[in-house]
């Protein structure tokens, strides 16, 4: 798995992000993005990802647009991440947009290696997805959500749920007790990626 490092290399707080190779540009500006909104001191270790649709899945599930099906590559691609967050002394934040962003979510439920998740636009419309979170316990302390108000307006009959099923998953996680924030962007799925995901970077490496 390539890895790409940005920041201060002895931090004690390391942002974790699956990244896709469409992000590769816009990857630095989200970078500048999250130093200007915290005055922490961080690294970022981005992971690339090659196959989108397997490697950050959860679990098999037929294809929702276009024809590539979902596969179930995420157990095998968090392993891999977690090789490189041994560290005790450090603190690991994870996050990501779109499937990055479900895979962090789903993450935080195997595992307490992470203080906090940061999930951008995350695609929380993939089938069973919320039923999961109902049946299982996450193990994280702090989790951010986030939406464009246009997201749900498509015509794909699964994809437009996505803002119903954010609403579940954060009234969820609040009667979970969690620290947990929604917040609502302006525009469609494609607009200001890199933004998107820094604020919710920022706003975990408060909480």
């Amino acid at each position: 798995m390539n890895t790409l490092e940005y920041g201060n290399s002895d931090a004690s707080l390391v942002l974790v992000q699956p990244i896709g190779e469409h992000e590769l540009s816009t990857l630095e500006n989200e970078v500048k993005e999250i130093s200007r909104l915290s005055d922490k001191n961080f690294r970022l270790i981005a992971f690339k990802i090659d196959n989108w649709n397997k490697e950050l899945s959860p679990w098999k599930s037929g294809a929702v647009f276009g024809k590539e099906d979902f596969g179930d590559g995420a157990k095998e691609t968090l392993d891999k991440i977690l090789k490189l967050c041994t560290d005790s002394s450090k603190e690991y934040i994870i996050g990501g947009y779109s499937l990055a962003g479900l895979f962090s979510l789903w993450a935080s439920y195997q595992t307490d290696t992470f203080k906090a998740v940061a999930s951008a636009s995350p695609s929380i419309w993939f089938p069973g997805f919320i039923d999961y979170m109902k049946d299982n316990e996450i193990k994280t302390d702090a989790v951010y959500l986030s939406l464009g108000d246009k997201e749900k307006n498509t015509r794909n009959p699964i994809m437009s749920t996505v803002g119903d099923c954010i609403s579940k998953a954060y009234e969820h996680l609040k009667e979970k007790g969690l620290g947990v924030w929604l917040e609502w962007n302006q525009g469609n799925h494609f607009k200001d990626a890199d933004i998107r995901t820094a604020k919710a970077f920022s706003w975990t490496m408060e909480h």
